[in-house]
């Protein structure tokens, strides 16, 4: 009687959700294709992965890692340390596991743990978000299968014969969100007669998007403009007393199905997953890249969009001085609106999940 073998995936990728979302996306895709697969995370022990993952419903294990810190600092004594202590540990894991693939996401946890694999001819693949590629996904390309990229030209950080442009893992949730419009609307008790911005600052918050805006909330009043501020959990004691009228100040957006629904026009950092699903919604968007992160790697995924004339960036240095001129000619001019929607809409690669599992069953022993 044949036997059916059963897959063992194992996937490395955190210490931001930009890194863990991708991760736990390409785990569901898998299992859906193979329901009886068998799957183990890892992660860095001290970061968010170790809630994240548990919640997703897959096991982790973590490792005692950490990047090197840009300033100089204490900490970067331990990195040899941490970075050994990783392998053996890696090396145990893998053992014990014994995976047909490993897939890496980026996050430190993900280079330990893909050189061991790598380094026993497990096949690899890792996936890139950025447009600028991360230390670690530069230092394993080298030695793995397959590189998954989300824009062009990554050839410039990776051997060109490894990559296949998939695009990033979203939330199927945003595949048609115009149907959602009216729902939008209601839930966060609009004027469906008005203009409304959106204003995203991740899920901690971006302290100079929240002062930007708590500056020109007397223009929106100005322009009966309607404003959805995610403002994040570090900052929503400090701005709910602004919560009132056609100012809506929320800590975290619960359903952002509705809130891009129903947005007119959208303001958001631009880290790679946020920029992938501004795409796929395909409203008017004005990117204000943090400037505080590796690589500034922000700016260059929102110049990527921008230089495809499907979005505005306005640099954070410029912000005070350029924030509120920006927004008030794109809220008097449809045909810019219109232009922008329809040219992000063309950059959206809704996909993107299948196609990278596509890529690792590729990489599955042939039974």
């Amino acid at each position: 009687m044949e036997t059916t073998k059963t897959y063992r995936f194992i996937i490395s990728g955190g210490g931001t959700g930009g890194h863990i979302y991708p991760a736990i996306a390409i785990a569901n895709g898998l299992k859906l294709r193979y329901p009886d697969a068998e799957f183990l995370f890892v992660g860095a022990s001290d970061r968010m992965e170790m809630e994240k993952v548990p919640q997703a419903g897959y096991k982790i294990e973590g490792l005692w890692i950490a990047g090197l810190q840009r300033s100089l600092s204490i900490r970067n004594l331990l990195f040899p340390l941490k970075l050994v202590s990783s392998l053996i540990k890696s090396r145990r894991i893998v053992k014990k596991f014994k995976p047909d693939v490993a897939i890496g996401t980026g996050g430190y946890a993900s280079a330990p743990l893909l050189k061991v694999a790598s380094g026993k001819n497990i096949p690899c693949l890792i996936q890139e978000q950025n447009g600028h590629a991360g230390v670690t996904n530069k230092w394993l390309s080298k030695t793995v299968d397959t590189i998954c990229v989300a824009y062009d030209g990554m050839e410039k950080f990776f051997p060109k014969s490894k990559l296949v442009l998939t695009g990033n893992p979203v939330r199927q949730d945003l595949l048609d969100i115009s149907a959602n419009r009216v729902a939008g609307q209601q839930h966060f008790k609009l004027n469906p007669t008005k203009k409304t911005v959106l204003v995203l600052g991740g899920s901690l918050g971006a302290r100079k998007i929240n002062q930007l805006v708590e500056g020109v909330l007397p223009f929106f009043n100005e322009q009966d403009v309607q404003l959805i501020w995610q403002c994040g959990k570090l900052y929503a004691e400090q701005y709910k007393e602004q919560s009132k009228g056609q100012i809506k100040v929320s800590a975290f957006l619960n359903r952002m199905d509705f809130a891009y629904a129903a947005a007119d026009i959208i303001i958001s950092r631009a880290g790679a997953i946020s920029v992938s699903e501004l795409c796929l919604v395909g409203k008017p968007v004005i990117f204000i890249p943090s400037p505080n992160v590796a690589e500034d790697h922000q700016t260059k995924n929102a110049l990527s969009i921008s230089s495809k004339g499907a979005a505005i960036v306005l640099k954070e240095a410029d912000a005070d001085q350029n924030f509120e001129s920006e927004l008030g000619l794109l809220l008097h001019d449809e045909q810019k609106q219109r232009q922008l929607s329809e040219n992000i809409k063309k950059l959206a690669r809704p996909n993107a999940t299948n196609e990278i599992v596509e890529e690792v069953i590729k990489l599955l022993p042939v039974n």
